[in-house]
């Protein structure tokens, strides 16, 4: 039934209602007004927010204006003289508080103009409310080949949502690599531009260290141009890479840090070479045990560093926690070129299983007690290495696969920048690693000992001295 009004004693229908939004007529003097100070406020707003260069630029006007272009040239001139000697005077403090800042804020200029397309093409902005939200650019900073960007994420948003599209980043930067390293708060991340490479030339040999430190030994440079230390105390060493990537970089420049030790008889090596001796026995001198072509050698070697380890932990237990070396009981350090030849490839099964055997020991109880492993290997695969987590230590180097990259650091450290297999066969020595409290992994070049720095290196710290290709005792 229709609702009825009654109007004048008349029964009609109800209409539906029309409403009519009101209109206001404001007069053109107000409408000027308003856009006025609108237009005053945006001045006034970017004037204060790139203080940066309003000032400056407003000094300079002024200074023009009430003196002439001879008090602006000689201003100019002053700054520029001032500048200089300070740069040359001391450049690190120059770079700090001068160069640098200065540089930021333009290289901040210069994302911002992309940032909006880079976000959205990368999918790291968000839909929400009919509305396109995108992350925003707190801060930038300036350092030698890189820039650090930092950045506010969007509520839902994680660091690694960065880290998986770094790629994208870094092609539409025109930037080398980017890294997502977790910011300050939880809402940030600092994205690390990797803008040149530090790395690009070979790092000579460094210098051999009277007395090792155990714990940051010298091997060779990282990225950010610090020089990389390997913590041996603690932890066991796997150095994987393809044919050609440069494990005996890494070898080697571990031997020439323990070298000082090795001839204050602080330090054993004991060397184990399954391809014939062809990379370790250049530097025969230096190891106290070498074996390089009888396997069962290499069998027995490797249990009786499981029997010391095991010897050691019985007779340290209730006093330590980590043996210090000495020369009546020295680190005890076992160098393995291609591991993979004694856990896999070695065709007599009882040899095998007495080599995975002793060396699960050597990885489990060998850490604390002063015997570690510093071990090579082409294949990080279970089935090549079963032991593959017993080794904290891992450094990448070039690698055959992307799915290779996270066996050996981690799972996810691809995405956060570890591209060992886009390393170009060029540059061999060249790897990632994971350093103690941070999750980024950094990209290092260690340093290249050719033949004779290894012979020198071996005959003036080596323990043993080779007479007719047989090694004796005796200090070299």
């Amino acid at each position: 039934m229709p609702l009825i009004n009654i109007i004048r004693g008349e029964t009609i229908p109800v209409a539906p209602l029309n409403v009519r939004t009101p209109v206001f007529r404001l007069p053109i003097w107000a409408v000027v007004v308003w856009e006025t100070v609108k237009a005053l406020a945006w001045l006034v707003a970017t004037y204060v927010r790139h203080w940066y260069v309003t000032l400056p630029a407003t000094g300079l006007t002024w200074l023009y204006l009430a003196h002439g272009w001879q008090a602006l040239a000689a201003l100019v001139c002053g700054v520029t003289v001032v500048a200089t000697g300070w740069a040359f005077g001391h450049r690190p403090s120059w770079l700090r508080f001068g160069w640098w800042p200065i540089l930021a804020r333009i290289r901040r200029l210069v994302y911002q103009r992309r940032w909006m397309a880079a976000m959205v093409t990368a999918k790291l902005s968000v839909s929400y409310d009919k509305r396109t939200i995108i992350p925003e650019i707190r801060r930038v900073r300036c350092r030698t080949g890189c820039d650090e960007v930092t950045v506010r994420m969007v509520t839902g948003q994680i660091p690694d949502d960065f880290a998986k599209a770094s790629e994208r980043l870094a092609h539409t930067f025109g930037v080398r690599q980017v890294k997502a390293i977790p910011g300050p708060t939880y809402a940030t991340v600092v994205l690390v531009l990797m803008r040149g490479d530090s790395l690009h030339e070979t790092v000579e040999p460094l210098p051999v260290p009277a007395r090792p430190d155990f714990t940051a030994l010298p091997i060779g440079v990282q990225e950010d141009g610090e020089e990389y230390r390997l913590r041996l105390f603690g932890t066991q060493v796997l150095i994987v890479g393809a044919t050609g990537s440069g494990k005996g970089s890494v070898i080697w420049s571990v031997v020439r840090a323990l070298a000082g030790g090795v001839a204050d008889g602080l330090v054993e090596l004991w060397g184990l070479d399954p391809k014939g001796g062809m990379e370790l026995g250049i530097g025969r001198p230096l190891f106290a045990r070498f074996a390089s072509r009888d396997f069962a050698e290499m069998a027995a070697m490797i249990e009786q560093a499981a029997s010391t380890a095991q010897e050691r932990a019985a007779r340290l237990a209730g006093q330590t926690r980590q043996h210090i070396p000495t020369p009546d009981e020295p680190l005890i350090v076992l160098v393995i070129d291609e591991l993979a030849n004694l856990t896999a490839y070695l065709t007599e099964r009882q040899l095998k299983d007495r080599i995975k055997a002793a060396l699960g020991i050597v990885l489990t109880q060998g850490r604390a007690v002063g015997v570690h492993v510093v071990a090579a290997i082409q294949d990080p695969r279970k089935e090549v290495l079963p032991a593959r987590g017993l080794f904290p230590t891992r450094i990448g180097l070039r690698l055959s696969e992307p799915a290779e990259v996270d066996m050996v650091l981690g799972d996810g450290m691809r995405d956060r920048g570890a591209l060992c297999d886009r390393i170009p066969q060029t540059q061999p020595g060249i790897g990632y690693v994971v350093l103690e409290g941070d999750p980024t992994p950094m990209r290092v070049r260690l340093t290249y000992c050719d033949d004779t720095t290894i012979r020198d290196m071996a005959h003036d710290h080596g323990r043993l001295r080779l007479v007719n290709g047989k090694a004796t005792g005796g200090a070299a």
